[in-house]
């Protein structure tokens, strides 16, 4: 098992549009999928497609959320670094 297959995610996907959206979630392949199926959310459902850009794992949902709450208060430029530093390898769910 990989760390992709337990824990709390902080995510970001990339919408259609060029902008990020964030969430967490205990289960990252299930929540990709269900946003890319438009049923994820209000506003990624208006945004289609989207891709995963971004995650970090965690022991505690409350570890996921609090860093949520945080990355939801970047700004575009910081929320892009992060973005752009992750591995590519890493944004592909098997």
């Amino acid at each position: 098992m990989n760390n992709v297959d337990k824990s709390c995610f902080t995510y970001m996907l990339r919408c259609a549009d060029g902008s990020l959206y964030t969430g967490w979630t205990n289960d990252l392949k299930k929540r990709v999928r269900t946003h890319q199926a438009g049923k994820g959310g209000r506003y990624t459902h208006s945004h289609l497609p989207v891709e995963l850009v971004y995650y970090e794992t965690f022991d505690t949902k409350g570890e996921a959320m609090r860093r949520e709450v945080e990355m939801k208060h970047l700004s575009k430029m910081e929320k892009e670094d992060l973005v752009k530093n992750f591995p590519s390898e890493k944004r592909h769910l098997e």
